[in-house]
């Protein structure tokens, strides 16, 4: 299962972190694990490139990681939609993701 763990402060959501396998077919054709990584990059993109926010971000050893310095509403925008996109991949194959938030 993808976990994937969103960080938040003063309700504003300021990064997150993805790790895991979703399981749904072997590694390499695996279309949830495709959706996920493909999200959660462009998300980090439009963070780190389009905004120009200054944020660690890393995809390695299986986990992506997207955290900003100072999260703003622009990332608090943009990580809004990357959660509602990942709900609704997870609706589309249950049991796939696992959301959770972090108060940081």
């Amino acid at each position: 299962m993808i976990q994937a763990e969103f960080y938040q402060s003063k309700e504003l959501l300021g990064g997150f972190r993805v790790t895991g396998h979703a399981g749904f077919a072997e590694s390499g054709q695996d279309i949830v694990c495709a959706a996920v990584s493909s999200a959660c990059m462009l998300a980090a993109n439009i963070i780190t490139d389009g905004f120009h926010i200054s944020a660690k971000a890393q995809a390695e050893d299986n986990v992506m990681l997207c955290k900003a310095e100072m999260p703003d509403e622009r990332t608090h925008a943009v990580l809004d939609m990357l959660e509602q996109q990942l709900e609704m991949i997870c609706e589309e194959y249950p049991g796939t993701i696992k959301i959770s938030f972090s108060e940081v």
